[in-house]
């Protein structure tokens, strides 16, 4: 594979061309990315995305379906190229320099597209996407590069660093673990994580009694999914084991968190699907204007569902992907439901744990306890740790061996994690999430007045925003538009990451960010939309 690749990159195109948008012969697809214009034996020409898709074509679509890829090829091929890919070409932008932003090269930096392009050959297709800086180091609410560059972040680093980047204690913490000699334990007990778990029972809500933790959003999904049919078997027999998630909800990228998940085109390579598993609609307000807890009674009778065969209900606290929270009497419905049917109820944290959304826990909106609770991302201020917090009866449903993993607790990330707490804990920052949500909704509401149109929906609370990007006049997503408006905040100083969702465009700082620096980046982010709507 490395020399058939190297061998594209030798290869010169007759002709490459920029422009805003192209249509590659071989996905369909128009994107705005650079392109390459290949000769053909015939005299004739294809535009290619670039060397992948160029690569593709040649070595694949040609020969297993000829000149013309089928319908079914054409079709696979745009769900790969979904995605807009910036150029990696420099392009001269405005100077920037104020208290809490600094642009002052080319973007991207020309001395980094060496390492831009050398991630793009070797990193596969689905790491890329994002606004093309490399990070250099991150402090409190900043992102810098090597070149002189400075952002304001609007991205926590996905929701990750609550307490700001680089927190002083959180990197003493993990130095003195790292001093003390201890760097890995397995599941052997070390003190670190023995204090952690202790913790985070004591944050949580009583009830929720006992802790396990491991290291990915995905893994704590799954580990909810095991338990939650594990209990219904018990309770239910064998016919207990459906579980219930909603439209557009996102768990995780392994096998089960996909199956949970209520993203169609993100669980395709799946194959036929388990049909335990059953989505019902999100109510959102906006794309799913009934929002009455009957609904989701309908829809379980509609897919001839009893409760006595479902184990569990997930759904994530709000909805990632657009930053959609259910209403609150919904939830309490669901609630009774679940406990009137001895069915567990999941509440997916991973985002929206430790104070983001104004409270705590993001359940607690809702007035309601979950059975299991499931916390990832700003657990420990950006190394890789996740936890289960639920009822012992749950927890306690399997032996020594049977729910374990190599690196649960490793003591580095738990002590980071303790740290990380403290600081929330000390520095109020689940208050001051709420009270700087209150600046950051009072302004957005007045942005999408301003730009009616093209902003459908604004959802969200505390310090975390979605803005959902629209056709003019319809609630269909506009992809293109909500990119362009992320990369003309690049552009500006304010780092936001890709759209996520149906075109939703995602605002989620540190909590510890400051109101002048706040109102800087709402400025920003109103020039971003003029910039991006003009015309």
């Amino acid at each position: 594979m490395t020399s058939s690749r190297e061998g594209v990159w030798r290869q010169k195109p007759t002709a490459i061309y920029e422009t805003e948008i192209v249509t590659c012969s071989l996905c369909g697809k128009m994107i705005p990315v650079k392109y390459w214009v290949v000769g053909q034996a015939d005299g004739s020409e294809k535009i290619f995305c670039g060397p992948d898709c160029e690569q593709l074509y040649r070595e694949y679509w040609l020969p297993k379906y000829g000149d013309q890829p089928s319908e079914k090829a054409q079709e696979r091929s745009v769900e790969l190229m979904t995605t807009p890919i910036p150029p990696f070409t420099p392009k001269k932008v405005p100077e920037v320099r104020t208290r809490y932003r600094k642009i002052v090269t080319e973007l991207p930096a020309p001395d980094s597209v060496p390492l831009l392009e050398t991630m793009a050959r070797y990193e596969p297709r689905s790491m890329l996407g994002q606004p093309p800086v490399i990070w250099d180091h991150a402090e409190g609410f900043q992102v810098y590069d090597h070149y002189g560059n400075m952002w304001l972040d609007w991205t926590s680093g996905v929701l990750v660093a609550n307490i700001g980047h680089s927190h002083p204690e959180v990197r003493q913490a993990i130095l003195d673990e790292v001093e003390r000699g201890l760097l890995h334990t397995y599941i052997f007990p070390n003190e670190a994580r023995i204090r952690l778990v202790e913790k985070l029972v004591e944050l949580a809500p009583p009830g929720l009694d006992k802790t396990l933790l491991l290291t990915t959003g995905s893994d704590v999904t799954e580990v909810a999914l095991k338990l939650a049919r594990g209990h219904g078997r018990m309770v239910g027999g064998e016919q207990k084991i459906r579980m219930i998630s909603f439209t557009n909800a996102f768990h995780g990228r392994s096998l089960g968190a996909q199956l949970m998940g209520g993203i169609p085109k993100l669980k395709s390579w799946i194959g036929p699907l388990d049909e335990s598993f059953l989505q019902v609609p999100f109510p959102d307000g906006f794309r799913c204007t009934d929002t009455s807890f009957e609904l989701f009674l309908q829809s379980l009778e509609n897919a001839s569902v009893t409760p006595e065969t479902v184990a569990g209900v997930i759904v994530e606290s709000f909805q990632g992907g657009g930053v959609s929270f259910a209403p609150v009497e919904y939830m309490r419905r669901l609630r009774e439901w679940c406990t009137r049917h001895d069915v567990v109820l999941v509440c997916d944290e991973v985002q929206a744990g430790f104070g983001r959304t104004g409270k705590m826990f993001a359940f607690e909106h809702y007035d309601i306890v979950p059975d299991i609770l499931c916390c990832g991302k700003a657990i420990s201020a950006g190394l890789p740790m996740s936890a289960v917090i639920a009822r012992s009866a749950l927890l306690d449903q399997y032996g020594p061996g049977e729910m374990s993993t190599t690196h649960s607790g490793n003591p580095v990330v738990a002590r980071a994690a303790l740290a990380n707490i403290e600081v929330i804990l000390r520095e109020r920052l689940v208050e001051k999430a709420r009270s700087m949500g209150e600046l950051l909704h009072a302004d957005l509401r007045q942005l999408q007045v301003e730009f009616r149109p093209v902003i459908g929906a604004v959802h969200g609370k505390g310090l975390v925003a979605g803005i959902h990007i629209v056709q003019p006049g319809t609630t269909d997503p506009d992809s293109v538009l909500a990119h362009r408006i992320v990369m003309e905040c690049f552009q500006r100083g304010l780092l936001m990451f890709a759209p996520v969702g149906m075109a939703t465009v995602k605002i989620c700082p540190p909590l510890i960010i400051t109101p002048d620096a706040m109102q800087e980046g709402l400025q920003v982010l109103r020039e971003a939309f003029r910039a991006a709507t003009k015309g």
